[in-house]
Order: C-alpha cells, then structure tokens, then sequence
C-alpha cells in the first residue's frame, strides 16, 4: 500500500508538471514512471491501488499509438512489419515498445472505464492495422534462437489479449470504423490464407471471432457499403479449388461468423451473402470435406454446419405451410398444440445446403453432422419437424438413399426417425411406408436389420401400430419372410456351413421374430392373421434356436389365446422330444409354460396333452443328475443349473393343479406323486441302495429351520449332496402348501443375441460372497435365489397338495449317505418334525386323511413303524397319532 500511495504521489507530480513540458520530456517522465508501476503491479500480485489509473491508461495507450504510427509511417509493407515487430520486442535501452505493450497489456485487465480510455485513445485502429500487417506480410528470417522465439510469443499473446478485451465492447469495434483495416483484414483471410503468416492463423480468427459478436449498426453498415462479405465469398470461391478442406474451412467460417452474428443487429450481411451465392460456396466448401480424418479440420468443419444450423432461423415473416394429417394417429398427437415457444425455421435455403450435403456425400462424418443438425432443429420447435417435411421432405427423401450411407449414419437416420414417434408422437405414414418398402427390398441386410429395429420400437410404444403394420402389408411380409427361413432351417438341421453374412442375417432374423411378437402381443385380430397363413409349424422349427427362442415362444404364447390345445401340443411335444442334454431348452419352455398356466383356462388343454406325464419324463431323464461328484456327461452341467430345472419342472405342476380339482384329481388317481417320488430320489442326492440304516445316537439335534440356514452359510462346511436335498425338499414344502408356482428363486436368462445376462455378475458375486455353497460346478444361482433360506413360516399351514407330503416321506429314508450317519439321521428326525408340523392343524389332517394316501405313507415307510429301534419310529408316530383323531380310514390306521 505504501508502494501505491508512492507511485500516486509521482504521477499527480507528472500530471501538474507535463502541461509545461515539451513532448519528448514529457514521454521520458511517462517512461521513466511505468517500470516503477508494473514492479508495484507485480509485488502487489495484479491488486491494484491507484486512483488515477484511468488517466495513466489513456496517457500509455495515446503513447503506444503514436509510436506504432511514428513506425509505420513511410514504410512498405515488409519494412513496416519488421519495424513494427523490432519496436514491439525492444527492451531496456534498445527501445521502450515492450514496455509500452506490456503497460498497456495489464491495464487493459482492469475495469471496464480503465478500457474505455484505452479504447478511447485511437489504439484499436493502431492495432488493427497491426495485426493486417502481421497476418499477411510472413517475414523470411535467418535462424533464429529460444529466446527470440520466446519473445515472439510472449509479444503475440499481449497484442491479442488487448485487442480481445477491446474488440468486445461495441465502443471498441465503432473505432475501427475511422480507418480501412477490419473489412481488409476480413477479405485478407478470404483470399490470402494461403499466403498469410502461418503463426497469425489462429490469433487472427480469434479477433475477428470477438469483433463478429461485438458488431453494432454502424460496424454492419459501414462492412456493406464497401461490399466486404460479397469480396470475401467470390475470393473463397477461389480458394475452394486450390486449398486443402480443412483450411477453406478455416477461412470460411470466419466471414460467415459475420454473417450469422449481425442477423439480431441487421439483415444487410446475411442478404449480401445470400446474394452473391454464399450457400452454393459452403455446399463446395463442404463436399470437399469427404474423406477428411477425424480430428482434421474438426473445429471449423463443424462451426461452419452449427452456424448454417442456426441460419435456418433466420428469417424475416414465419413459414406459411399447411399439410394433411394422415390418420390414424396416436391419442397423445395434436397438431394444434404443436407449436412451442421455441425457435421455427424462416430460411429454408441453409437447410437445402445441409440436404444436398446428405444426398450427395456418403461420408461418414458428414452425414452424421447433418442427421445431428436436423435432430437440432426439431428439439427447438416441435412444428420445426412438420415445417420442413411439408416443404422440403428430408426424411421422406432420406429413406430413399438411407441403404447407400455408412453404417452408422443408417443407425443415427433409423434413430431420428423412431424420436418422430417416440418424441412427437407423430404417425408419419409415407416415411413408414418408404421403411417398409427398404425392408422388402433388402438391399443391404444391415439397413434392413436398423429399420426393422425402428419399426420394432414404434410397435412396442402403442397398440396403433399393430393395425398399421397389418392393414400395410408389413405382417404379411415378414411371415413370408420367416416361412422361407424356416424352410432353410429344416433342411439345414445338423448342418452348419460358415457363411460372413450369417451374423447380419441371424440377427435380422431375430428382429424379424421380435417384430412378429411385438405385432401379436394384445392384438387377437394379428394372431389370426398368423394362423390363417399357416405359419404356427413353421414358427415351431425356430425353437431349437437359442438366439430365436424368446420371440418364438412369445408368439406361440400369444397363439394361447384363440387356441390353449395347440399350444400345449406344442410345448409338450417340443419338451417330450428334445434331447437329454437340450437343457437351456426344456428351461425356456418351462417358463413359458408357467407364464400360460398362470390362466385357469389353460389347466384343461395342459392336461389332456399329456402335460403331467411329460414334464415328470423330464426328471426322469435327470437320473443320476445330482451325484456328488457328478459322473459321465453330468460333470459338464452345473448342479444348480439341474436343480434350477427340478424347480421349474416342480413349479409347473404345482401351477397346473392350483385351484383345479379335476387335474388334481387326476395327478392322485393315476399315482403321479408315486412316480414323482420315485424320479426326485433318482436324481442322485437321495440313498437309494437297500442296507438298512444303522441309529446312531445323536449329539445334536437341529430343526430343519436350522438346516436351511446352515447350509446357506459359507461358513459352515456343508455336504453338496445334502444341500441339493434340501433344496428339493424345500421345493416340496412349498408345493405341500400351493405355493411353489408363485416363488421366484431364479433370475430370467437372456440368451439372445448381442445380450448379456445380467446373472453372469450377480452370480459372481454371490459365489464370492458365499464360496463354500457356491462351490463351482458349472452354472450357479444367482443372488436372489437366497430367498429360498428363510425360516418357514410360524403360523399353522393348510396342506394343500398332500400327495406332495407323501412325497416328502417317501424321500425321508433316503436323506442319507455313507459317511455321514450322524448328519444323515439328523436331517431325517428334523424333516419328520418338520412333516409333523405340517399336520398340526386340524384342516391339514382332515386334508391328509380325505386323500386316501396314508397307506401309501405307511407302506413307505414300513421299516420305521414295525421296529421301535429305528430312529424315525417315534417321530412318523407322533404324526400318526395326529392323524388317527381324524379316523376316516380306521383299518389303515389299524
């Protein structure tokens, strides 16, 4: 502070004494004085006390200019730029430029009056024509060092930072109104970019940028009165044809910064360019730009397009268009409500620049520009859609050349024309009808493939499109489309020859059968029309394909609908034949059996397609599935992939007898928990030879609660056989109860292609969380099959399902395995209590006993209840004497 108050003091001196003092005197004091105030300036750290700094603003920058002057003056143009870049550089005693810039370079940081006096001091055309100078007059220099280098760029940054803070005031861009410099620079860049100063490139597109978005009335109609903009776009025409793209680039964007930044302030430069053919010059400039890497000429290429983006706005009166709607339409669409308070299109003829860009160039970068730049202009205004589609039809005559594009432009097109519906609402029928056409055609698989996809996502948005897409043939189509594929399946079948189209193909077929499941899903009138073509045996074929499988299945489920039999037929056949390793197969069907049997009506057809016989055909065909270790083919199967079968399997009877005396009946009368039993204890985690079981006192004696919980912990070494039984018993604990078809224990797979199942991370995870009942074999059960560990619930069950008790007892004797006598009649005893809770109540026991099924259990269970030494004697006891109150069948109980 005591510096400043100094240095405060000795220029109130200079003021009083400079009136008296002739110039050069008083230039010495002034010089003399400013290295004492930029050492304040740079101890104080930029803070600044001083308050006649206005007044030494306007005194430096008054001396900068006429030195800058005194220097050009009666010089060429080469000698001129020497001189003027000698005196900029020179220090101490070779000169005092340096100092002057610099002064004035910190002063010009300060506040907004402080550049006023700047601007004010003439400086701004002094520096213009510096910088003209600079930029066009390139000097031949012998070898130079570090240090002149240094200097060079140290002086470049100070003399365009000045002009950046003067530029952008309005005041500052009206002084350079006084001389010739602005509007020779801005036709300089026009026409000598190739012959300019290579280091002043960039600084001098910087300063003009700054000049652009600072011009006034006066600025705009002082560049057209000497027809800058029509000069500067007849030299870039010039240019076009010899300069590289990325360079015309360069030099074009900055005439149209002019262009587009004075439209708020005048028309008069936008109607000069528009006039003197200023679109036809950016659609050459532009076109040269195909093949450009990427990076090369990036910032330029894509000002140019954002700011004939912006151009389309433009205008002086609002469009006037009027188009027919054609129905029908999505309810949420009206047409009158439209309009938004946004931005609408007046120009069109910027936007024929962008339009003929596309449908002349296939160049990547290009057409994606222009795809991003029409997504631009509907997010302004949603009319800005209609405004240009009645008029001028981009879209409409876009899908006509789409096939010709690279790739991810055809991916990028079939976007924006999926957001007309998804965003607007909007039914754009001649477009659709154009897709439709290109999906026929097949042209090119993978355009096909994108559009397919476009359409997929409309159907799936509303009911609507399952009408449009049948009444226009597209149904049709793709029927016919999956008939011819089909045929080629079957007589394929065991065959495989790798084709490079395959893939593309594939996947078309997929979003073909996606399509198909899309336009059927709620829509009876479009699963008749499936019917009717003779397409459900053709459909069938694309089951044994993983990649197909989802979409063909929600097709036939669909078909479930108007027909259950068929359906069934289906099902149960494809279950019954497919192989014993078809494992992922029988697991899809299974589920989209579950998904139908959710309906009651569907009960009837299940059973009398033989649905109970073939899924029990399914365990059967898993004998020896569960061993522990695995043995043959089994040890390349996951365990509780099996087991994630035994649920489904389970889980699909228990849906088909929910709330269905009749099946439920039939499934008892024709000893199909008998033969349950017997496929689940053949699975390979249940005894099965015939020794009899030595007792073994027991040290411990856990609930079967207990049981579910330890062998959930990781901690607790647990055999894998036991685990597995007690899966399955639990499986049978919630089917005794009716509830299994309602228990969700597995995460959906997603097989399809391209998609990654979400399982593959969670199960990771668990088996990390839960190492020792994850031990790896194979697939393993997800997180949420956790759920299975809880404790049964407290409060007294009703037995829904008895045949499914039975079952739990006829595996009671076979919970056991060599080596593991304590454990083994453990479990037993506490799967016995746990049976025996099952009957606690009344209802359950006059359940049990209406069922006719006690002598099965008896006959069972004959070696426990005739020798009192066996260890479940007492336990199968008790839950007799539970039942004998209920006495329905007295000579069983006898």
């Amino acid at each position: 502070t005591l510096q400043w108050e100094t240095l405060g003091k000795q220029f109130v001196e200079y003021e009083q004494v400079a009136p008296f003092l002739i110039p050069e005197d008083q230039q010495r004091r002034l010089l003399e004085f400013l290295p004492l105030f930029l050492e304040a300036w740079e101890q104080s750290s930029g803070v600044v006390v001083f308050s006649n700094i206005q007044l030494l603003a306007s005194e430096v920058s008054k001396l900068l200019t006429k030195e800058i002057k005194r220097h050009l003056n009666g010089k060429s143009a080469e000698e001129a730029r020497l001189a003027l870049e000698q005196f900029l550089q020179q220090k101490g005693e070779s000169g005092d430029g340096h100092l002057l810039l610099k002064s004035v370079y910190l002063l010009s940081q300060t506040d907004l009056r402080t550049m006023w006096n700047i601007i004010g001091s003439g400086l701004p055309a002094a520096l213009m024509q510096c910088l003209y100078l600079f930029f066009t007059v390139p000097l031949r220099k012998t070898s130079v060092d570090g240090k002149t280098n240094e200097d060079e760029a140290q002086t470049q940054e100070m003399l365009v930072k000045i002009m950046l803070n003067m530029y952008k005031e309005e005041q500052g861009v009206e002084e350079l109104l006084a001389a010739d410099k602005l509007q020779s620079l801005i036709i300089a860049t026009a026409s000598l970019w190739d012959h300019c100063s290579h280091s002043w490139k960039v600084p001098t597109g910087h300063v003009l940028r700054t000049i652009s978005k600072a011009q006034t009335k006066n600025s705009i109609v002082h560049l057209q009165a000497v027809d800058c903009i029509k000069i500067a776009v007849q030299n870039l025409f010039t240019l076009a044809d010899t300069l590289p793209a990325c360079d015309v680039c360069e030099a074009a964007s900055i005439v149209l910064c002019f262009v587009k930044d004075s439209y708020p302030v005048s028309s008069a430069l936008l109607t000069e360019f528009e006039n003197n053919d200023g679109y036809q010059l950016l659609l050459k400039i532009l076109l040269r730009c195909e093949g450009l890497q990427q990076n090369e000429g990036d910032p330029y290429l894509d000002e140019i397009l954002d700011m004939l983006t912006c151009l389309t706005t433009c205008g002086q009166t609002e469009l006037k268009v009027s188009g027919n709607i054609v129905h029908p339409q999505l309810p949420l669409f009206d047409f009158e409500q439209t309009r938004s308070s946004g931005m609408t299109v007046k120009n069109l003829q910027p936007f024929q620049v962008l339009q003929s860009i596309f449908q002349r160039s296939n160049d990547q970068r290009l057409c994606g520009r222009v795809l991003a730049a029409i997504g631009t202009i509907w997010a302004w205004d949603r009319v800005n859609f209609f405004l240009l589609e009645w008029t001028l039809q981009p879209i409409n005559q876009f899908t006509d050349i789409i096939h010709f594009k690279p790739h991810p432009v055809q991916v990028q097109f079939f976007r924006l024309v999926e957001s007309i519906v998804l965003d607007l609402s909007y039914v754009p029928h001649e477009i659709l009808k154009k897709v439709q056409y290109l999906i026929k055609e097949n042209i090119v698989p993978f355009c096909t493939l994108t559009a397919l996809q476009c359409l997929l996502s409309m159907t799936q948005k509303d009911l609507l499109f399952s009408d449009i897409f049948r009444d226009s043939g597209l149904l049709g189509l793709l029927l016919a489309l999956l008939r011819k594929e089909a045929k080629i399946l079957r007589k394929s079948a065991g065959t495989h020859v790798s084709d490079p189209k395959e893939g593309t193909e594939k996947e078309l077929n997929v979003v073909m059968l996606k399509m198909v499941a899309a336009l059927t899903a709620r829509s009876v009138r479009n699963t008749v029309v499936l019917k009717d073509y003779g397409m459900v045996p053709y459909i069938k074929i694309f089951l044994d394909d993983e990649c197909y499988r989802s979409a063909t299945l929600s097709i036939l489920e669909q078909l479930s609908v108007i027909n259950y039999e068929e359906y069934m037929s289906i099902i149960i056949g494809a279950l019954c034949s497919s192989t014993q390793w078809e494992l992922h197969l029988k697991l899809d069907l299974l589920k989209s059996l579950l998904r139908i049997l959710e309906s009651p009506k569907s009960h009837s057809a299940f059973r009398t397609c033989s649905g109970f016989n073939g899924l029990l055909s399914l365990l059967s065909d898993m004998e020896g599935a569960l061993q522990d270790p695995p043995s043959g083919q089994w040890t390349e199967v996951g365990q509780n992939f099996i087991l994630e079968l035994v649920f489904y399997t389970l889980q699909g009877i228990t849906a088909a007898l929910h709330l269905d005396p009749v099946n439920s009946n039939f499934f008892q009368k024709n000893g199909l928990f008998e033969k349950m039993a017997e496929d689940l204890g053949s699975l390979g985690c249940f005894w099965t030879e015939g020794e009899r079981q030595i007792p073994v006192s027991l040290e411990k004696k856990r609930t079967f609660a207990e049981f579910l919980d330890a062998a959930s912990c990781s901690s607790e070494p647990f055999p894998v056989w036991l685990k597995n039984c007690i899966w399955i018993l639990k499986f049978l604990d919630h089917m005794v109860k009716g509830t299994l078809h309602q228990e969700s224990y597995f995460r959906e797979r997603k097989p399809e292609m391209g998609e990654e199942s979400r399982d593959d991370q969670e199960r990771s995870q668990t088996q990390e969380e839960h190492p020792v009942a994850f031990k790896r074999l194979g697939n393993k059960l997800p997180a949420s099959a956790y759920m299975l560990w809880g404790k049964p619930e407290e409060k007294d069950c009703t037995i829904v399902h008895p045949g499914a008790v039975c079952v739990m007892v006829r595996l009671l004797p076979k919970l056991y395995k060599e080596g593991h006598a304590q454990l083994s009649q453990e479990i037993q005893c506490a799967l016995a209590d746990h049976i025996q809770s099952l009957v606690k109540s009344e209802k359950s026991r006059q359940v049990m006993c209406e069922s006719g099924l006690l002598s099965t259990i008896i006959t069972s269970c004959q070696d426990a209840f005739s020798d009192e030494s066996h260890p479940l004697h007492l336990p199968l006891t008790r839950v007799f004497e539970k039942l004998a109150s209920q006495a329905i069948e007295p000579h069983v109980l006898r």
